[in-house]
């Protein structure tokens, strides 16, 4: 069973402005460190078959929840538990490595050995196929455009099993004929997830797609919504 608990969680971040000489400068100064807190007092707690939209202008704090759930942000008070394997497409190309290539890259971010290669080659076959990079797959990635990065970074995310899919926005990748596979390929990860959590500006799609919708202002949960 897959669940996330989120019980009375709020984060506080340092704020840097232009006028600071450097983040490490500003964080000696620890008696002019102003601190923003972005996530104020949120509980939420989700189970299997829960949809879980989340809604809000700029700035509500959409973004830092979803980054509180996947472990980029810490609380600074309160607790977060999780069972179930996370699947990040936030940030799809954090911890690729530029220098090596395209194939290199699908080993590194599934993190397979050497003994598992084999084991696995049907997987890494899909990924190469639904990315459409051909023999590109073996170039380094630093010669990729921000397109060719996107399409792989989206390949191997959406062919990894996951059993809580977080999702920032609905994902528009590469040209009109690749966009078209990925969404559709996406909405079928979706279902096949067992708990979903998307932000997103869009109300009507989070209505579609989600059978809770909780509303943000200012990092705090103003409203939750049943569909």
């Amino acid at each position: 069973m897959a669940s996330v608990d989120i019980k009375n969680v709020s984060i506080s971040i340092p704020l840097v402005t232009q006028s600071d000489k450097s983040l490490r400068y500003s964080l000696l100064r620890k008696n002019n460190i102003q601190n923003i807190e972005i996530l104020k007092n949120i509980n939420i707690f989700a189970k299997d078959g829960d949809r879980i939209g989340i809604y809000g202008p700029n700035g509500s704090g959409k973004t830092s929840l979803l980054r509180l759930i996947i472990g980029a942000y810490p609380p600074t008070f309160g607790f977060i538990s999780t069972s179930g394997n996370i699947q990040n497409m936030i940030d799809l190309n954090l911890g690729f490595d530029y220098e090596a290539s395209g194939l290199k890259n699908i080993h590194l971010k599934i993190g397979l050995s050497a003994p598992k290669l084999l084991k696995n080659n049907l997987l890494i076959k899909k990924i190469i196929s639904f990315s459409g990079l051909k023999e590109s797959i073996f170039w380094p990635l630093k010669t990729y455009s921000s397109g060719m990065v996107m399409r792989l970074a989206f390949s191997i995310a959406i062919n990894l099993q996951s059993d809580i899919l977080v999702l920032d926005e609905w994902l528009s990748v590469g040209d009109n004929e690749f966009s078209e596979k990925a969404e559709n390929v996406l909405m079928s990860k979706v279902k096949d997830s067992k708990i979903l959590f998307l932000a997103s500006h869009n109300y009507n799609l989070l209505t579609k797609v989600c059978n809770r919708i909780l509303i943000l202002e200012n990092g705090k949960i103003f409203d939750e919504k049943y569909i």
